[in-house]
């Protein structure tokens, strides 16, 4: 359980990073509480889609993985950058990425952040 939590705080963190840096990323709303409210569920929908969806399509992009050295797994985080977008609109949460290139860059941006969080934060079940 705080495994889940600490991967949820360092998603929020680095979707936060790739908000500050990008302006094509978006996250709106009335107060701070209600943006940070908003973070939290967006970092909930997006663990969940790492979770759920981007190991099938890894799966399916294994051929492309070997031939791009690696390189398809941006266009798989974008992927999946763009499906959170999608979802949070679905739930009526006010987070928004609009277009490929920049999912392609914030996925990129959530990637080093997250990883540089989940290195500085505690890794315990």
């Amino acid at each position: 359980m705080k495994n889940f939590v600490v991967k949820t705080i360092a998603n929020a963190g680095a979707l936060a990073v790739a908000i500050w840096l990008l302006g094509n990323i978006t996250l709106e709303g009335g107060s701070t509480g209600r943006k940070v409210l908003t973070l939290i569920l967006v970092a909930l929908i997006f663990g969940l889609v790492n979770f759920l969806v981007k190991p099938v399509v890894q799966l399916l992009t294994f051929p492309l993985f070997i031939l791009t050295l690696g390189l398809i797994t941006l266009v798989v985080n974008a992927l999946m950058l763009l499906l959170t977008s999608w979802l949070a609109g679905v739930f009526d949460l006010s987070f928004h990425v609009e277009g490929f290139w920049t999912a392609v860059l914030g996925a990129l941006i959530i990637s080093v952040v997250s990883w540089a969080l989940n290195v500085v934060l505690p890794d315990e079940d």
